[in-house]
Parts: C-alpha cells; structure tokens; sequence
C-alpha cells in the first residue's frame, strides 16, 4: 500500500493535513488575488479571505448577530429576575366549558 496524501480534493471539498507553518497560516487568510473564500491551511474546507471587503461584510453581520443575541438574553435574564417577587411558575388549572 502506498502513502496516503496529506492534501488534495474529495468531491470538489479540498483538504489537508500537513503540518501548518505560521507563514502558511497567515498567507491562507490574505490573498488579494482571490475571491472571498480560499482553501484552508489546515483541515477540511475552506476559510474567509480577509483581503477581499466581501469577508469584512459578513463578519460585521456575523458580529452584529452575535451582539444582538447576546444582549437580547441579558435583557431577557433581567426581566426574569425582576419580575419573579410576585410570579407564581407553579401550575396553572384551566377549566373549558363545552
């Protein structure tokens, strides 16, 4: 049996698992000469290319999102706190009429 690669592509997803250097590592994530999103330098996929404005755009929303889920449950943990002096969470009997 032959060595098995450590890069190349399966079903057009390319990996690889060589060892990674740091320059590998930060000329993976700058290429101006490329689209949004290039091969990774380690592992499965791809990643964002930070030399193309395409990539800022989507981490801003990706951050946005975040921040706005983020203070949405300290919102909501507040209001739960606030309001359970005089909340009762037990049971509930409900009664319908036919």
């Amino acid at each position: 049996m032959g060595d098995k690669p450590s890069s190349g592509e399966i079903l057009g997803i390319p990996y690889n698992f060589e060892r990674p250097s740091l320059g590998r590592l930060l000329s993976s994530h700058w290429q101006p000469d490329e689209g949004m999103l290039v091969e990774k330098p380690f592992g499965i996929g791809y990643t964002l290319n930070l030399a193309n404005w395409r990539s800022w755009v989507v981490l801003a929303v990706a951050g946005g999102l975040y921040w706005q889920q983020n203070g949405s449950e300290t919102t909501a943990d507040a209001d739960d706190s606030a309001g359970s002096e005089g909340d009762d969470d037990g049971p509930v009997e409900v009664i319908v009429d036919d």
